[in-house]
């Protein structure tokens, strides 16, 4: 009796796999839901896949970096190179807040407490690390409260979350940026109370954020 050729699913299992792995590496995101995100995928239509393809394409042609504060925003190529909050003349230049990431900027936009500039160091630097200008925008940071140290800068808010790797990342930077803030009398404060031990400002509703920003010390 002749016996059936097993199929073989490399090729297939391969290609699962290495998208789980992908979705795995987003920000939140476990193994059992980005193999949901893949079956998902796979029991679309073609023009799904396509449409979602041609998305992430233009997704890089589409943003820019503000020269400023670092953020990425919806522009086209060397169409400006400040966002619309930067560009906005009617924002306080005195204040400064420090957040670790774009979403932060954004929920605390939503909050509507805050009227003064913003920087995105893109990330928190962690514990022990001895080289965190290749981990944050150190450098970019510096460059940007000398500045505007020029034009009337009189506090930096470090708008970080409330966890150990932001805690030491709040300390680079205030060493860092001690020089400055002596010679100009700059003063810096960090969120208070508002947001609880362990908390992401990501996550932190607008309430809780007038709060930490109200109580800031």
């Amino acid at each position: 009796m002749p016996r059936f050729a097993r199929k073989d699913n490399t090729n297939t299992m391969n290609s699962i796999d290495k998208l789980i792995q992908k979705f795995s590496e987003f920000p939140g995101i476990g193994p059992k839901q980005a193999r949901r995100f893949v079956y998902f995928l796979i029991n679309r239509h073609e023009s799904y896949i396509d449409e979602l393809k041609n998305e992430i394409s233009e997704l890089r042609k589409n943003i820019a970096s503000c020269s400023d504060c670092k953020r990425y925003f919806f522009a086209k190529r060397d169409e400006k190179t400040l966002c619309d909050i930067c560009a906005d003349k009617t924002r306080d230049n005195s204040i400064l807040m420090i957040v670790s990431r774009d979403i932060d900027l954004e929920n605390v936009e939503k909050s509507h407490p805050f009227f003064g500039k913003y920087f995105v160091l893109g990330g928190l630097v962690p514990i022990l690390d001895k080289n965190p200008e290749q981990r944050v925008r150190l450098k970019e940071l510096l460059a940007l409260v000398n500045r505007m140290s020029n034009m009337g800068l009189k506090e930096i808010i470090l708008g970080l979350d409330a966890n150990s790797e932001a805690e030491y990342t709040a300390n680079i930077l205030k060493s860092s940026l001690s020089p400055i803030t002596s010679k100009y009398s700059i003063k810096i404060s960090e969120l208070g109370r508002g947001l609880s031990t362990g908390t992401e400002l990501e996550y932190s509703d607008p309430e809780t954020i007038k709060n930490a920003l109200k109580n800031r010390s």
